[in-house]
């Protein structure tokens, strides 16, 4: 699944393409892909005519204000899910755009016949109209759900302490918890833990504030490094041009199991910790 540097890297490049987009047709093939209205024409209604103001991001959801005719007309939510990517494409009469594959679920078109097209193999992504004067959290109401965001003030050691205290849960399942930190998952939880040096295996009300500190650090040092790359080559992830991110090259321990460490030499450690699996150095991790 996406984490917050694809989504973020996702974010930026609709920033960028679909600057001035007026929504002139919308086509779904799937109507599971559609989350709200209910009725997959009403959300078709909906953004038909409108065009595309700032992309935002929170945690893995996508949302882009909507304006028709100089008036608010709402937004437009977005989830990717597992395996949900956009694509952008660019067509004239020299050039027409390529038939849609068999896993594109909803296409948008613009006045001009440019086109951004919905791919979903395993039709997990979600998509929501906000009418305009509701909240966003009254129809994408998973964002109510959500902790602080990584980069944001609110995300501190002394935020982990209280949240963590008393905790048997290991710190791996907590960092996958989208309720304590938003964005967050299995790749980057098991990279910024040995970026840390602690054990995903360590009871998460055990750690000291020096390792909350650490953590925060290192949590933030490589979402940065990884949004810098273009987000990771392990998953379906592609951007807005059908790339993947450069993130996978430089991992230390994820997907690295029995390969020597980067920093020591010792064998990186695999194992499943609450059904995901985890990968850590067992000389560098304590």
């Amino acid at each position: 699944m996406p984490e917050l540097p694809e989504v973020e890297t996702v974010r930026r490049g609709l920033e960028q393409q679909t600057s001035g987009f007026k929504v002139a047709k919308v086509a779904v093939l799937r109507n599971r892909a559609i989350a709200s209205p209910p009725d997959p024409e009403a959300f078709c209604w909906a953004l038909t005519g409108c065009s595309l103001g700032t992309w935002s991001r929170r945690g893995k959801y996508l949302y882009a204000a909507l304006q028709r005719e100089g008036a608010a007309a709402g937004h437009w939510g977005v989830h990717l899910r597992m395996t949900g990517q956009f694509l952008w494409i660019e067509a004239d009469a020299a050039h027409p755009s390529p038939p849609p594959c068999s896993h594109t679920r909803v296409q948008f078109w613009s006045e001009q016949g440019q086109e951004l097209r919905f791919i979903d193999t395993r039709s997990f992504g979600q998509m929501w109209w906000v009418p305009p004067g509701e909240p966003l959290e009254s129809v994408m109401t998973g964002l109510k759900r959500l902790g602080p965001e990584p980069f944001s003030g609110a995300f501190n050691p002394s935020y982990l302490q209280q949240k963590l205290k008393g905790s048997s849960r290991p710190i791996k399942n907590a960092l996958l918890d989208q309720a304590l930190v938003a964005g967050v998952g299995n790749i980057y939880a098991d990279e910024s833990l040995f970026a840390s040096g602690i054990r995903p295996q360590t009871p998460s009300g055990r750690l000291t504030k020096g390792q909350l500190e650490a953590l925060c650090t290192a949590l933030v040092r490589v979402l940065e490094v990884s949004i810098g790359a273009g987000g990771t080559t392990f998953s379906d992830f592609r951007d807005l041009t059908g790339t993947n991110g450069n993130y996978g090259g430089v991992a230390l321990v994820y997907r690295r199991g029995g390969e020597p460490c980067r920093s020591c030499g010792t064998p990186i450690r695999r194992e499943k910790l609450g059904g995901r699996s985890s990968h850590w150095c067992p000389t560098c991790q304590h």
